[in-house]
């Protein structure tokens, strides 16, 4: 990622296509995750809340990871990219959760960044190349899921995961909303 890319975000259009209207809920999303993990220093990116150990550091690099598998290992069949080339995930499996305590604020943040840059980059390079029914190069499943699939898919994991981030937000300075431009 060049320090030309800048991380974008679409509009959710009220009556968009199919594509349109899938990739501004991805956006729409993603931009509120960005704002609950957005501006805290290390302290705050380590938080937790209750007894769970999930942290708003951790969630960022675990989406980042999850972009990367989705949209280029299994979408496009490429290879991982770094960091998570050099992972032996059979050996830690919780690698992104339990290193992101390691990183900076402001590595995290990068990383969960150009890893969408680059999820927004294979989406329309499949959008090109078979459009929104195009199948996944590579799946764990008997039947190769489209990338309608992979956007519903990622949408919940993000909705999940945003849920997440805002409980641990809200204990951390009170911050609460679902939209950064309300």
């Amino acid at each position: 990622m060049s320090d030309d890319d800048e991380l974008t975000f679409a509009d959710f259009p009220a009556a968009g296509s199919e594509v349109e209207s899938l990739l501004g809920a991805l956006d729409r999303i993603r931009r509120t995750f960005a704002w609950k993990c957005g501006g805290l220093d290390a302290a705050g990116l380590r938080t937790t809340l209750g007894p769970s150990t999930v942290t708003l550091g951790g969630l960022l690099k675990h989406m980042a990871l999850v972009e990367e598998d989705s949209f280029h290992r299994r979408l496009l069949g490429r290879d991982y990219s770094a960091p998570w080339d050099s992972v032996d995930f059979d050996a830690t499996p919780d690698w992104e959760w339990t290193s992101a305590a390691d990183d900076s604020p402001e590595q995290l943040q990068q990383l969960w960044r150009a890893a969408v840059i680059r999820s927004k980059a294979a989406v329309e390079e499949a959008l090109t190349d078979g459009g929104i029914d195009r199948l996944v190069a590579q799946t764990p499943w008997t039947e190769k899921p489209s990338l309608r699939r992979v956007l519903i898919d990622m949408n919940e994991e993000y909705a999940r995961h945003t849920g997440h981030a805002d409980l641990i937000r809200e204990s951390i300075d009170g911050l609460v909303g679902e939209d950064p431009r309300e």
